[in-house]
């Protein structure tokens, strides 16, 4: 089961909360839309998305060649409650971020 600090320790990482935050704002999103938005490799989006992956903050479903992520839905009820209070406090710069990018997935 996931603990505080290990919560705090992914998210700590600016391209792992920019990610958790782009899939609270829109729901589903793959690896290309996160490196769009990101201005991140791919190797690099897959790596961070191993560790939302292994923590059981997303999960993933495969649609051809292209793997796409969402939030978990069964992630703990606190979990959710400290991205979505971390969402409310970033949301205009998540905004900003699709804005400024050639993401249309949203």
């Amino acid at each position: 089961m996931l603990q505080p600090v290990q919560l705090f320790k992914i998210l700590s990482d600016e391209t792992r909360l920019a990610i958790v935050m782009l899939l609270r704002e829109c729901g589903e999103l793959c690896v290309c839309d996160l490196c769009a938005v990101t201005a991140q490799s791919q190797p690099k989006i897959s790596r961070h998305m191993a560790i939302l992956r292994e923590a059981e903050l997303v999960f993933d479903r495969r649609e051809g060649k292209w793997i796409h992520y969402r939030l978990s839905p069964h992630m703990p009820a606190w979990v959710a409650e400290t991205i979505a209070t971390s969402w409310h406090c970033l949301r205009e710069d998540v905004r900003h971020w699709l804005a400024k990018s050639a993401c249309t997935a949203c």
